[in-house]
């Protein structure tokens, strides 16, 4: 087993507060604009005036698709060019990821797999390895150092399984995971890139 380095996943964290927004920020940076709402110039039709101005005892109006009448446009609807994304200092997201890892440590829900413990390309090797862990009913979050085509083709098959490079670990997903699984390299990938090596 390996050591974890205590400045990654060893802190006290106190407030949860930046984990949370580190967490909101990826949904929202996640999140589509496709929803649009047709306005009352977009909608087909409303070129008759439905009665005349004056003399009927009604209220005035020019076109049926004034947004208070039925089949009208929408006032104040979505445009499908909504922007969602919130933005968050590269170092607060690392802290952030910092804290998450060692709130998961301190649930002892880190594991580190030993030299011995390889993926060949076959699922029984990862089910394997899942099995010995008991974590063969649990979400897993794998972490890797590269995609091969040996690891993709051992957990592609896995649907409790999520494999993503040392280098990018988010506050989601740790979060979300009931176990992390780190390869050594992949560990070592983290470490750096946390702690600002990675190009060192």
């Amino acid at each position: 087993m390996a050591d974890l380095n205590p400045d990654i996943f060893d802190l006290e964290v106190t407030n949860h507060e930046l984990i949370k927004v580190a967490y909101d920020s990826y949904l929202a940076n996640s999140r589509s604009s496709h929803a649009k709402t047709l306005k009352r110039g977009e909608v087909r039709g409303g070129g008759k005036k439905p009665w005349k101005q004056k003399g009927t005892g009604r209220a005035r109006f020019g076109s049926t698709r004034n947004p208070i009448w039925r089949h009208g446009g929408v006032a104040g609807g979505r445009s499908g060019e909504e922007n969602f994304t919130k933005n968050l200092a590269r170092n607060a997201k690392k802290v952030a990821v910092q804290q998450a890892l060692s709130l998961k440590n301190k649930d002892k829900a880190i594991i580190v797999l030993d030299s011995s413990e390889k993926l060949k390309g076959k699922t029984k090797d990862a089910v394997a390895i899942l099995k010995k862990h008991d974590l063969e009913n649990k979400n897993v979050l794998a972490v890797c150092h590269e995609k091969t085509d040996e690891i993709l083709r051992s957990t592609n098959n896995l649907p409790n399984v999520k494999l993503v490079r040392g280098t990018y670990l988010n506050v989601f997903d740790i979060m979300n995971a009931d176990a992390i699984v780190f390869g050594g390299e992949g560990l070592k990938d983290t470490e750096s890139w946390l702690l600002g090596k990675e190009n060192k």
